[in-house]
């Protein structure tokens, strides 16, 4: 059994990765297994929420890291870094759901954020969330993030990012300030 004081190691994910990342992330967000975690997107969205070309296309980027967070040498969660010139953007955030709720969320965040000031020297981080995820984006406005306002169309259509249940999903863009590095 694994205990909360086990230590979370941190490392840019590669090639070999590419499979578990993919299980983690659909885990997190799809089908009946998300449901087990509070992120689950299984309400409004309907089959895959990556693939491995996508997964394999951030970790290939000169211009993104996907983190791989390991715990006790198994990966528990990741995200995605991109540095996007002034900021960087954060995506592709996956804990295993039976983690979920643990405090693995704001540690992970935390790191992210430190690493992108740290090694871009950006001063801001931009995300993008489903703009119906209210219990979500309030997760991350304790953490510093802000709401904009400004949406941006859900891709309809391409099943690479699944299968709508309903007929008014957007995502809005949320940013945090960062301290200088």
């Amino acid at each position: 059994m694994e205990t909360a004081a086990a230590p979370l190691t941190f490392r840019d994910a590669t090639e070999a990765d590419v499979d578990t990342l993919v299980a983690l992330i659909e885990s997190a967000y799809r089908g009946d297994a998300s449901r087990a975690g509070w992120t689950t997107e299984a309400d409004i969205l309907g089959g895959q929420r990556t693939d491995p070309e996508g997964v394999r296309a951030v970790i290939q980027s000169p211009d993104s890291r996907l983190l791989a967070v390991e715990r006790d040498g198994r990966v528990v969660a990741c995200c995605q870094l991109e540095h996007r010139g002034a900021y960087a953007y954060f995506g592709m955030f996956a804990v295993a759901p039976a983690l979920q709720g643990a405090g693995l969320g704001k540690v992970i965040i935390a790191e992210a954020e430190r690493r992108v000031r740290e090694v871009w020297g950006v001063t801001e981080m931009h995300m993008t969330v489903i703009s119906v995820r209210e219990e979500l984006i309030a997760w991350y406005e304790r953490r510093g993030y802000r709401r904009t306002g400004r949406m941006s169309p859900f891709p309809y259509g391409d099943e690479r990012f699944g299968l709508p249940l309903r007929d008014d999903l957007r995502f809005e863009l949320l940013v945090k300030e960062l301290a200088r590095p």
